[in-house]
């Protein structure tokens, strides 16, 4: 699968309006390119980290045909936001000054409701498959996040996954674990193909790809509250993890099915 190369940057030039439905406060800003994005601050609660997740589970999504935004690097510079009146939003712009992280705005999307639409067993099985890799604990009934555009679905928010990475205590053994809340998973109940997209994904998502995948990550989003003395060091964690979880896949996708039956 075409992976999104290079990830361009922008720079943000005008903060249009809050997103207040997470405790992180993304918002809605136009860029220097005239297009709209939804921009994840690294100057929010879970600080860099959280971009790094983005930016990583985005991308795998994408690598495996999965539909995600565009992602961009949003640079905000140090005088951007001092006009803001909200003193909450202003503090945020001013602790993220620099390279934070963009997903490009689709307009007229809207939010996915399984109660409106079903999503295909094949597809289903995707997502599920998705997350239960990268440990993506927010995709459930309570906050779907995916959209319907054009008829069709599309990820967004991907920065609760790689959750081991706010301590990194034992990593590898996180790494070979089953994930259990994938229970809760919004699409677990239509995932009836799990197995069968086990072993295609196992063949698309290469440790090439991967590799490419987190050297994507910017120096910059690295080394913050992390056990690795380089940047170098750092990056090859991650790839090690998600080679490693690929190569036990079996752990939690039994988990995920297992989880299925029990739901119907």
């Amino acid at each position: 699968m075409a992976l999104q190369y290079p990830i361009r940057t922008v720079q943000v030039t005008r903060y249009v309006t809050p997103l207040r439905e997470g405790g992180s406060l993304p918002a809605i800003a136009e860029a220097s390119d005239d297009f709209l994005y939804v921009i994840k601050f690294r100057g929010a609660g879970q600080g860099p980290k959280s971009l790094v997740a983005e930016l990583i589970g985005g991308e795998i999504a994408r690598a495996l045909g999965l539909k995600v935004p565009e992602i961009v690097y949003a640079e905000l510079d140090n005088a951007f936001g001092r006009t803001e009146p909200d003193e909450e939003i202003q503090d945020l712009l001013k602790a993220s000054a620099g390279l934070n992280l963009g997903l490009h705005y689709l307009s007229g999307a809207i939010t996915y409701d399984p109660a409106v639409t079903t999503i295909d067993g094949l597809l289903a099985s995707q997502v599920v498959w998705l997350d239960a890799f990268i440990l993506n604990v927010d995709r459930t009934f309570r906050n779907t996040n995916m959209l319907s555009w054009h008829k069709e679905l599309w990820l967004i928010d991907h920065g609760a996954s790689l959750y081991f990475h706010h301590s990194w205590d034992k990593w590898e053994e996180q790494a070979l674990k089953p994930f259990t809340l994938i229970k809760n998973h919004v699409l677990l109940p239509q995932a009836n193909a799990l197995a069968a997209v086990d072993a295609k994904f196992k063949s698309l998502l290469t440790a090439e790809i991967i590799d490419r995948i987190v050297a994507l990550v910017p120096e910059q989003w690295l080394l913050t509250d992390a056990p690795f003395k380089t940047v170098t060091s750092h990056r090859e964690a991650y790839a090690q993890f998600l080679k490693m979880r690929l190569a036990n896949s079996s752990q939690f996708v039994k988990t995920a099915i297992d989880a299925r039956q029990a739901l119907i």
